[in-house]
């Protein structure tokens, strides 16, 4: 692992209790207030699917971005685009889910979530092209 990524997975792992929080407050949402954390009062369906939503893709796409970090040490990607793509990864995670969480209230914040997917679908084809031009290792 290089230094860059051992750099970029410290500090992934750091907003890893923003997504417990997260967790805590959707527990309170599903359970009716009575466990996790106090959930906003009268949320319909659909804001309680968003909230849902947000959590899972939370999760899933920072760990994504922790596998994308290792897969950037091995692509052949031009010099000036590594640090975008290493910065990309975990802020198209930050982007999805937050999208998710700000269009439950807000629905102008959904193009939070469409950024966070363009950037996510960049940084994924950039790397895995990056992995396939790579050369072999001996």
């Amino acid at each position: 692992m290089s230094r860059h990524t051992q750099l970029m997975w410290g500090i992934t792992f750091i907003t890893v209790p923003t997504i417990v929080f997260g967790g805590l407050v959707l527990l309170g949402v599903v359970s009716g207030g009575r466990f996790g954390l106090p959930a906003p009062p009268d949320l319909t369906p659909v804001q309680v699917a968003f909230y849902r939503a947000g959590h899972a893709h939370a999760g899933v796409l920072m760990i994504l971005s922790l596998l994308l970090q290792l897969g950037i040490d091995h692509a052949r990607l031009p010099r000036g685009l590594v640090w975008p793509i290493r910065v990309a990864a975990p802020a198209a995670a930050i982007l999805v889910s937050g999208g998710f969480f700000g269009a439950a209230h807000f629905p102008a914040l959904a193009i939070l979530l469409y950024a966070g997917a363009a950037t996510l679908v960049g940084v994924t084809l950039a790397v895995g092209i990056g992995m396939v031009r790579a050369p072999q290792p001996r």
